[in-house]
């Protein structure tokens, strides 16, 4: 092999970097949209089965319990690849949604939703580590920063989608739930189609040198190879999840669990379930409410990717964490405020949240080196489920135990832990990539 190669790490973005990137924004599109469709539905569904609390919670949670499944999705592609993977999930991603139309089970429904969570899992993990291995250095974490813009509009899509959809009577809950299919088809069609490439530094240190250059070769041209480091790296050996929390990988991977466990609690348990939330709330009219919240959050994340390219990753983590939990506690303490107040500091609270969204793909990327990158994210990810699947699980629970404000006081709590986790924990790192 001709070591002379550029380093295709280095080549300037081109074709085949936006059509890898394209093919991540539509599955993140599919799995935004997937995770935020489960609130509208199962709120509907309340109306025409018995459903109680705690199965409109555990349901609810379901696709997040499925994203658990993040870690064993990252081994398997440490193991076996990426590309595979990322061109089968969108279409059982699809299927997965259809059925929902066919059952009214809870334990069948339950099942079907953990189901698609493991294939949003797939995306979240495998698609992450491939953007990573194909993207230039130099511009690879905002182009991870601004994939959380795209599930963002497809969270919002959901929202929007699941108000709008009507007229199919008692299964109007069931078609909301089915209609993130369409997304997913998009996504799995337009991968088949552009004919996804492989991970040339995977290629490298699982298959040999020859095969890594001619991946990168078909793609980026004749003039670029791969780097020096990569050209002599073997394949790391059986990798276990121990690893992770051994005294060289420990750090990184619980400043990556934990931070996205806090987040992803407050997160996801108030904007999946935001229907029951905002009628306990009494803030008028909920759907305009709503829609308020589910704006802000786009201007959150857009906020968010500006504060990334020049805030440390510490100082943005522990903002995140401690301005919502002050917005939470004024609207704990100022029950009494005029519902516009109140609006206003929910929607505060909304950009902030979602500000840290921005940090969820780069962030745990950059705490692993390539020999444990997809299964640390995975991990990560993994034990960010649980927070998650723990919030979306509890607030229907707690809103029906004590109100709004109950929900509110232990999402601040959630959120003033993961402060101080960051506060203790988190490295002191600068931006990396900035737009000279």
């Amino acid at each position: 092999m001709n070591n002379t190669k550029k380093d295709y790490k280095k080549a300037p973005v081109s074709p085949v970097h936006w059509g890898i990137f394209i093919a991540l924004i539509l599955g993140q599109i599919s799995c935004g949209y997937a995770l935020g469709i489960s609130g509208t539905g199962l709120s509907q569904a309340q109306t025409y089965i018995h459903l109680s609390n705690f199965w409109v919670g555990l349901i609810g949670a379901g696709s997040l319990i499925g994203l658990a499944g993040s870690a064993l999705m990252g081994k398997i592609a440490d193991r076996f690849g990426r590309k595979g993977m990322l061109m089968v999930n969108m279409y059982l991603f699809s299927i997965l949604s259809l059925l929902q139309l066919v059952t009214t089970n809870p334990w069948l429904l339950l099942l079907l939703r953990i189901l698609i969570g493991l294939m949003i899992a797939i995306d979240y993990t495998v698609g992450n580590a491939w953007l990573v291995e194909w993207m230039p250095e130099k511009v690879s974490g905002r182009f991870q920063s601004q994939l959380i813009i795209y599930w963002t509009v497809g969270f919002i899509g959901s929202y929007i989608a699941g108000i709008m959809i009507t007229g199919f009577g008692a299964h109007n809950w069931q078609v909301i739930l089915a209609s993130s299919a369409v997304p997913g088809l998009i996504t799995a069609i337009y991968r088949s189609a552009y004919r996804l490439p492989a991970s040339p530094s995977w290629v490298a240190t699982h298959v040999d040198n020859d095969q890594a250059q001619e991946v990168i070769q078909e793609n980026l041209g004749k003039k670029w190879g791969l780097s020096p480091k990569l050209i002599k790296s073997k394949a790391p050996g059986k990798i276990s999840w121990t690893v992770l929390f051994t005294k060289e990988y420990r750090r990184q991977t619980l400043v990556g669990g934990l931070f996205y466990a806090c987040q992803a609690f407050a997160f996801f348990g108030i904007s999946i379930f935001l229907p029951i939330l905002l009628a306990s709330m009494q803030l008028g009219n909920s759907n305009l409410s709503g829609i308020i919240y589910n704006v802000c959050v786009l201007v959150g994340v857009l906020i968010g990717i500006a504060a990334f390219k020049w805030m440390s990753r510490r100082a943005l983590l522990m903002s995140v964490f401690f301005l919502p939990a002050v917005a939470l506690l004024g609207m704990i303490l100022g029950t009494n405020l005029t519902a516009g107040i109140q609006i206003a500091i929910f929607a505060f609270f909304a950009v902030t949240l979602s500000a840290g969204l921005v940090l969820d793909y780069p962030y745990p990327t950059e705490l692993f080196d390539i020999k444990v990158r997809a299964t640390g994210v995975g991990t990560c990810i993994t034990i960010s489920r649980i927070g998650a699947a723990s919030g979306t699980f509890l607030l229907p629970v707690l809103t029906n135990i004590g109100g709004a404000q109950l929900a509110m006081v232990v999402c601040m709590v959630i959120l003033v832990i993961g402060g101080l986790i960051c506060l203790i924990w988190a490295p002191k790192t600068s931006p990396r990539y900035i737009k000279k």
